[in-house]
C-alpha cells in the first residue's frame, strides 16, 4: 500500500532526507515515514497554535471578567477521538503489511550465508567463496540468512532501507532486490563492541547477472591470480585481522604482525613456544588454546571459513612482515 508523499521527498534521486530509495521496498518505506512524519507535524502545529491562540485570547487582565465557555461538546471531543484512533489504524496498517513484505523472503531468490564477528562481515557464496564485501546482481532477489559469532549485530544498508539483528545461537534472514547498480555503505547498527564503528563495509550492486557472475568467478581464483603473500594480505585486510593485527609493531587487540614469525611467544599459562607455521595454523583455528600473555582471549575461530591454502597464505603474509 502505497502513500501520497510530497513529490521532493518521494523523489529516489531527491536525497535530501534518507540516501537514494535502491531497493523494491525503499519507496514503501518512505511513504510510511513520511505519512506519519507530516500527521505528527500537522497536529503538532495545530495544538500548540490552539494552545497560543488560548493562551493570547483568554489570559488574565485586570478588570476584565473571565469569558464562560462550554464544559462539554460531543462533536468535538468525538472527532478528537475517532480522527486519531482512525489515523493511528492506518499507520499500523501500512507499517505491519510492510514489515511482513520485508520479513518474508521471496521462494526464488539468491541466497548468501552471512557471518558477523567482532569487527568485520564475512559473506559466504553459494560457490563457497567468502567476500568482506556484499556483491549482489541488480533486478534480483537476494536472501541473507545471517548468524553471529560472538555478539549482537544489526545488518543495515540505508540506501536499501533494510536492517536485521544478527544474532549468536540462532539464524537470522533479510532480503532486498536492488534497484541500482552502484556502491552503497552496508554498517553495523547495533553496538557490539570497542570497534564497532569500524565495522563498515559495502554493497556492490551489478550492472547483470552475467557482470556478477563474472566477478565471483575471478574473486574466486585468487590463488591462480596472487602469489601466496597476495593473497595472504588479502585474507588479512578481508577477515578482519586488520582490525586487531598491526603491521608496524604496534599492539593493538592482538598481536602486531610485524616480526611474529619465529619470535617466541609466552601464553598466560607459563608456557611459551616459537611462532611457526604450525602456531599460527593452531591460533586461527583454535585460537583460545593458547593465549599470548598481555591480551584477552578475544579472538573468534576461523574453523571451516578458511581452507588450508588460504591458511598457507596467511603464513607466507606473517612471515614476509619482517
Amino acid at each position: 500500500m502505497k502513500l501520497f508523499i510530497p513529490e521532493l521527498l518521494a523523489n529516489a534521486e531527491a536525497g535530501f532526507w534518507f540516501p537514494p530509495q535502491s531497493s523494491t521496498v525503499a519507496e514503501n518505506v518512505d511513504s510510511v515515514y513520511f505519512f506519519i512524519l507530516w500527521v505528527c507535524t500537522f497536529f503538532f502545529v495545530l495544538i500548540v497554535g490552539l494552545m497560543l491562540l488560548f493562551m493570547i485570547k483568554y489570559r488574565y487582565r485586570p478588570g476584565v471578567e473571565a469569558v464562560k465557555t462550554n464544559t462539554h461538546n460531543l462533536t468535538l471531543e468525538l472527532s478528537w477521538s475517532v480522527i486519531p484512533t482512525l489515523l493511528t489504524v492506518v499507520m499500523f496498517w501500512v507499517g505491519f503489511t510492510s514489515y511482513l513484505d520485508m520479513r518474508t523472503p521471496p521462494a526464488a531468490s539468491y541466497e548468501i550465508s552471512v557471518v558477523a564477528k567482532k569487527w568485520v562481515w564475512a559473506f559466504k557464496y553459494p560457490n563457497g567463496w567468502i567476500e568482506s564485501e556484499l556483491h549482489i546482481p541488480k533486478g534480483e532477489n537476494v536472501t541473507l540468512t545471517m548468524a553471529s559469532d560472538d555478539v549482537i549485530h544489526s545488518l543495515w544498508i540505508p540506501a536499501f532501507r533494510t536492517k536485521m539483528d544478527v544474532v549468536p545461537g540462532r539464524y537470522t534472514q533479510e532480503w532486498f532486490n536492488a534497484t541500482q547498480a552502484g556502491t552503497f555503505p552496508l554498517m553495523c547498527a547495533e553496538y557490539c563492541g570497542q570497534k564497532h564503528s569500524e565495522m563498515i563495509t559495502n554493497v556492490v550492486v551489478h550492472e547483470t547477472r552475467g557482470d556478477f557472475d563474472k566477478w565471483l568467478q575471478n574473486a574466486s581464483d585468487i590463488h591462480k591470480n596472487k602469489t601466496p603473500v597476495e593473497a595472504g594480505e588479502y585474507f588479512y585486510k578481508s577477515r578482519g585481522c586488520i582490525q586487531c593485527h598491526s603491521l608496524d609493531g604496534i599492539p593493538k587487540n592482538g598481536p602486531s604482525f610485524k616480526g611474529l614469525f619465529d619470535s617466541e611467544r609466552k601464553f598466560t599459562d607459563g608456557t611459551s613456544r616459537i611462532a611457526d607455521a604450525n602456531y599460527i595454523r593452531q591460533s586461527i583455528l583454535e585460537p583460545q588454546s593458547q593465549i599470548v600473555t598481555g591480551f584477552r582471549p578475544i579472538m573468534p575461530t576461523f574453523k571451516g571459513q578458511l581452507t588450508d591454502e588460504d591458511i598457507t597464505a596467511i603464513i607466507a603474509f606473517i612471515k614476509a612482515q619482517k
